[in-house]
């Protein structure tokens, strides 16, 4: 009844957002559980789509940047995104299976099955800095579950969204996924979806969760915040700064995941500096080349500059990372900088960075560590560097976060048989591998009861065989 007249309230159609929802609902009602070979054909096609236009979609991503090179997004959104297309596919036909579960000893010849059930209409909200990978991920999660999908990419995406949807229509009927590029945020924010999947900032997604409690949609965040990183006392500068060098500068550092400050023992922070010289410039010896990714728009520059300006004022110490390197306003370039001595009341340690500047704090004990990250909002990521065993299992279970990577920064979202998603300030839910299928599914308990069953023997009214027989089944251990 409710479905019906969800489809009634849109009669009259205002705009193209709210004819396609009406579509696909209909399709849904129609069909509300697509067969494995249906999920596996859509599945197919989502890759066919990435693989035949490697290239284009390189291109698109370059234009809307202004500069990104073809070899990033080949490999940390094109690749990650097959990858994880080719992993769900293989796994399919187990995760659809229904789930037997254990029956109460008062049902004991009944049966109980768990049986995963398309939730119907998803819409993925994708952002800006990995418009690709943060689209088809989620993507491939949702279809694997059955359901049909409604994407909003973000404004500064224009080119590979309209990339995207001329590509998705030519394989995908629109009852099944339809890329809307123009329509505006609001005319999908009423829409009565059955899950939304919302990548931004957190003051977005508070905004997405709010509208999404209209119509009790359930929701799953991903919504970034400070990812802390240590290097601890025992592990080698030299690597761990190789390594953080890369997850922290890859994209220009606007990354969800990107280390957002690094914790240096105090005697070895001069050591890390000069080795982040050294490497990054290796890395990027001209950060005007292709090589190295612009900021996507004036205002995030202009953003960033004054980040680094307030740290300075308030005296922070400025180390650039490439020498002779400076602003290029043009191309909204700025160069890989650390920021040493930041204190709690700069902005580059109040709010999410996104971008190539990195605080570096020091530390004599990692409790000290600890109850700073602890007093903090919950990160969707938490990096440390030990070949400590101990230690390891100390930083593990006495903080949390949405994830972890041990020894390396940020790769946890590669890896497709984990669930990736926040915590707390940093996001709800998750997805990503058998999670993703399961977050996008209602997880439907089915009980069948025994032709003989033995509950007739608890029906009313009420004696003292009912007192003896109940003092029986709390002895009896199954």
């Amino acid at each position: 009844m409710a479905q019906t007249a969800q489809l009634r309230s849109f009669d009259v159609i205002e705009n193209e957002a709210q004819r396609v929802f009406a579509v696909q609902r209909a399709a849904y009602l129609r069909d509300p559980y697509p067969s494995y070979e249906e999920r596996r054909q859509n599945l197919d096609k989502l890759e066919r789509i990435l693989v035949q236009n490697v290239d284009a979609i390189a291109e698109a991503i370059n234009t809307d940047f202004g500069c990104r090179c073809a070899e990033e997004s080949k490999l940390l959104e094109i690749f990650t995104s097959v990858d994880g297309i080719r992993h769900t596919r293989k796994k399919l036909r187990k995760w659809m299976k229904p789930q037997r579960r254990h029956v109460s000893i008062l049902f004991a010849t009944g049966s109980n099955r768990v049986i995963p059930q398309p939730k119907g209409l998803v819409r993925i909200v994708s952002p800006w800095n990995y418009p690709l990978f943060l689209t088809v991920s989620p993507l491939t999660s949702a279809l694997a579950a059955g359901n049909r999908c409604m994407i909003k990419m973000a404004t500064n995406s224009s080119t590979l969204c309209r990339l995207l949807a001329e590509k998705f229509k030519a394989e995908f009927p629109e009852e099944t996924v339809a890329i809307l590029p123009g329509v505006r945020a609001q005319d999908f924010s009423t829409l009565p979806f059955d899950h939304i999947i919302f990548t931004g900032s957190a003051d977005a997604g508070r905004t997405v969760m709010r509208s999404a409690a209209e119509s009790l949609t359930p929701v799953t965040l991903e919504l970034g915040g400070k990812s802390p990183t240590i290097i601890c006392d025992d592990f080698d500068v030299d690597t761990a700064a190789d390594r953080i060098m890369y997850g922290k500068f890859v994209n220009a550092g606007q990354t969800c995941l990107a280390p957002d400050y690094v914790f240096v023992p105090e005697a070895k922070r001069d050591a890390f500096v000069a080795a982040a010289r050294r490497i990054v410039t290796e890395r990027y010896p001209d950060p005007n080349d292709r090589s190295y990714t612009s900021v996507i728009d004036e205002k995030s520059y202009r953003r960033l500059r004054g980040t680094l300006e307030d740290a300075e004022k308030k005296g922070a110490r400025i180390v650039p990372l490439v020498p002779n390197a400076t602003f290029n306003d043009a191309q909204r370039k700025i160069p890989p900088t650390v920021v040493l001595d930041p204190t709690d009341d700069m902005t580059i340690m109040r709010e999410e960075i996104f971008g190539p500047l990195l605080p570096v704090k020091t530390y004599r004990h990692i409790d000290e560590v600890i109850t700073y990250v602890n007093a903090k909002d919950r990160p969707l990521g938490l990096y440390f560097f030990t070949n400590d065993k101990q230690l390891e299992q100390t930083i593990l279970y006495r903080t949390i976060s949405g994830g972890v990577t041990i020894n390396n920064c940020v790769f946890h979202v590669a890896q497709h048989d984990m669930p990736f998603g926040g915590v707390g300030a940093s996001g709800m839910g998750q997805y990503h591998g058998h999670e993703g299928f399961v977050e996008f599914s209602k997880m439907r308990p089915v009980f069948t009861n025994p032709k003989l069953s033995g509950m007739k023997l608890f029906y009313p009214p009420y004696t003292k065989f009912h007192t003896r027989l109940f003092d029986l089944l709390l002895k009896l251990k199954h």
